[in-house]
């Protein structure tokens, strides 16, 4: 009898064990109960090149004096967009922990097309998709950053010891995408070849781009030496730009080995990505895109920003597949 009693209370133990650990396991969807992440909207003010950037900043939700510096995560808006667009990335992310940085872009933010009439809109979006605003967006890059390291080191400001710069990402969609690329790691002759930033440390990019012309994609992405994860669509075309569905494709094959993943989402349009649908959209938008996006990116940033263990276990196992559908593809090198 006291045998049977030892064996059973084992067993139990090994029960709890388990238990504890299934509910433990990592899930990059799980959020703090009651993690209400409230948007702060402020300007950046570049003196040297007289240019104000506004950023949208969502903080984790620890706030008071007391918080610990977060890990900072930049997204950029595609073409004719603004801070206000992803917002369901930003809640998520700052949810996790992280403290989202949003920027927007004169030149190539919605200001291109709010106030021309709507036949001529096109031609003007066509016009602020040029080489002299991928540059003005890379520049944009590490002018906000030096900000927040300034307001992070300032005593009395609302932001003061809320930014781990040590640890930051990167993330952008289309021609924020394009942005991402450029300040991690491709080369761009048109943005002075390479523009790197080196606080960048891992890059989410949504609608990736291969180069336009004859550039090898080898050539261009050879010297990518941060981590990246690329997300596309099945049928994530643009109206602009040139990029089709195969040059999407095209980036993950030419970035070196060890530094790349990629989920290819199926029958996701370039809005996939968007909290909206876009003019000219067939499909109906997919709600799974969206948690298959958060899912993924989430996992990301913990592994290469945290470097969570779970996380990288969860990214490189079967994590994904239990986030995604029939059709959608997930890989990585």
């Amino acid at each position: 009898m006291l045998f049977r009693m030892k064996l059973t209370t084992v067993a139990l133990l090994v029960l709890v064990v388990v238990g504890v650990k299934t509910a433990f396991a990592y899930d990059p969807l799980r959020v703090p109960e009651a993690a209400a992440v409230e948007p702060v909207d402020l300007d950046v003010k570049d003196t040297k090149r007289d240019r104000t950037i506004p950023i949208r900043v969502f903080l984790p939700p620890d706030g008071g004096k007391a918080a610990q510096p977060a890990p900072v995560i930049l997204f950029s808006h595609g073409l004719g967009g603004s801070r206000e667009m992803g917002a369901y990335l930003g809640t998520h992310w700052a949810a996790r922990g992280y403290a989202t940085v949003y920027l927007q872009h004169p030149g190539s933010d919605s200001s291109v097309w709010e106030d021309v009439p709507r036949a001529q809109r096109m031609a003007a979006m066509r016009k602020a998709a040029s080489a002299k605003n991928l540059l003005l967006r890379v520049e944009d890059v590490p002018a906000v950053l030096d900000q927040l390291e300034a307001w992070t080191q300032e005593k009395d400001h609302q932001f003061a010891g809320r930014f781990d710069l040590a640890h930051v990402g990167m993330s952008g969609h289309s021609f924020g995408g394009m942005t991402t690329q450029a300040v991690g790691g491709q080369r761009m002759p048109l943005v002075r070849d390479r523009y790197v930033e080196p606080r960048i440390k891992a890059a989410v990019i949504m609608s990736p781009s291969s180069p336009m012309g004859r550039r090898d994609p080898g050539d261009a992405f050879a010297e990518v030496t941060i981590p990246w994860l690329l997300m596309t669509g099945t049928n994530d075309g643009s109206l602009i730009g040139g990029q089709t569905v195969e040059s999407r494709l095209a980036v993950f094959p030419a970035i070196p080995k060890g530094f790349a993943y990629e989920l290819v989402l199926d029958r996701a349009e370039h809005s996939a990505f968007t909290d909206r649908p876009l003019p000219g959209d067939r499909e109906a938008r997919n709600p799974n895109h969206h948690r298959a996006i958060l899912a993924t990116s989430t996992a990301f940033w913990d592994a290469f920003l945290r470097e969570d263990a779970g996380a990288r276990g969860w990214l490189d196992g079967d994590g994904p597949r239990k986030v995604l559908e029939a059709g959608d593809r997930w890989q990585r090198k």
